[in-house]
């Protein structure tokens, strides 16, 4: 996470981005260090939600373009494990992908809504709408804390 962090908002950028991939990372941990370094917090909210919501427009992508199979193998799932994400995201709806955050859940919910072929649009509204309301939060608490 140093590395990240010695590289700025550049940093906080690609932490993010690599973070709402399957990569085990928490852009929270670089989101904190570079608020307590003296970084500005609305541009390091706006360099992560942008940074995560591309991470997840990937995983969206992958899902639309790839095979079931090279997304299984991609993000580790057997298919019945598949299916039932998909299924979730099915009965849940649109309004899941407010969730795209989440760790563990949030990753093959932007898979599973390239695969079903959600509107684009309302995928990028929705999952930055989340985003960025994660890092509002977790940048008040932390400058609270501080």
């Amino acid at each position: 996470m140093e590395y990240f962090t010695e590289l700025g908002y550049f940093g906080m950028f690609v932490a993010a981005y690599l973070a709402a991939t399957m990569l085990p990372l928490s852009s929270e941990i670089v989101l904190t260090t570079l608020l307590l370094g003296g970084a500005s917090p609305y541009a390091l909210v706006a360099v992560a939600t942008v940074g995560n919501v591309l991470g997840a427009v990937t995983n969206y992508a992958l899902g639309y373009w790839a095979s079931l199979e090279i997304v299984r193998r991609w993000i580790k799932t057997s298919e019945e494990e598949f299916v039932k994400a998909e299924q979730r995201f099915v009965k849940c709806g649109l309004f899941s992908l407010l969730f795209a955050w989440v760790p563990f859940i949030g990753d093959p919910i932007t898979v599973a809504a390239g695969v079903l072929r959600i509107r684009f649009f309302w995928f990028v509204v929705l999952v930055t709408t989340g985003k960025l309301a994660r890092y509002i939060v977790v940048s008040s608490l932390v400058l609270q804390a501080y």
